[in-house]
């Protein structure tokens, strides 16, 4: 990380752990707040990576400290993450990417590689889509593989079988001939929500 002048985390096992972005790197603190209220969550409970150390930089000319950084001088990474009982992270989303439903987050990568686990899905994004009750629908943007039939109806019940009920796709589902993405691969979701 750019702010940290280096590494936040590292992976100092042999054989790395799947998924896992390692261990707090030497020189860094980590801790994983609730994004709302900046409470400091526990072990497997995804929250926003927040970095302290000798090497943390001291912020950006022309933006306020206290936007950056919490109370206790913890750089506010923007990122969603855990760790397990070993202290190994998993980062999970990035919080302006976050669907917010009512009172729940919902992660959109989370959807995505759900989706992709399913046999008539070649590719997919995920957003949320504006509404004026629940803040944001999560809404799936769907390329189906070749010849598939598959339906919105069959895609809304396998994520409604797999997945707590905040995270449903209310906001439905629209069949697309390619996802937008960037030249690294990554998704562009602003221009999924704007059609």
């Amino acid at each position: 990380m750019t702010e940290t002048t280096g590494a936040t985390t590292q992976d100092y096992e042999t054989s790395p752990r799947e998924g896992s972005v390692g261990r707090t790197a030497a020189g860094n603190i980590i801790k994983v707040v609730d994004p709302d209220t900046g409470k400091l969550l526990g072990c497997r409970e995804a929250g926003e990576v927040c970095v302290k150390g000798a090497v943390l930089f001291q912020g950006y000319i022309g933006i306020l400290p206290n936007t950056l950084f919490d109370d206790e001088g913890f750089y506010k990474t923007g990122d969603i993450a855990y760790y397990d009982e070993d202290g190994y992270f998993y980062i999970v989303d990035r919080i302006k990417e976050l669907i917010k439903y009512n009172a729940w987050q919902v992660s959109p990568s989370e959807l995505e590689a759900l989706l992709l686990q399913h046999a008539h899905i070649k590719d997919v994004g995920v957003v949320g889509a504006p509404d004026p009750k629940a803040g944001e629908l999560p809404t799936a943007f769907v390329v189906k593989q070749p010849n598939s039939i598959i339906t919105e109806t069959e895609i809304v019940d396998y994520v409604k079988s797999k997945v707590a009920s905040w995270k449903h796709l209310r906001g439905g589902v629209i069949f697309v001939n390619e996802i937008p993405k960037n030249p690294s691969g990554k998704i562009l979701r602003r221009k999924l929500k704007q059609l």
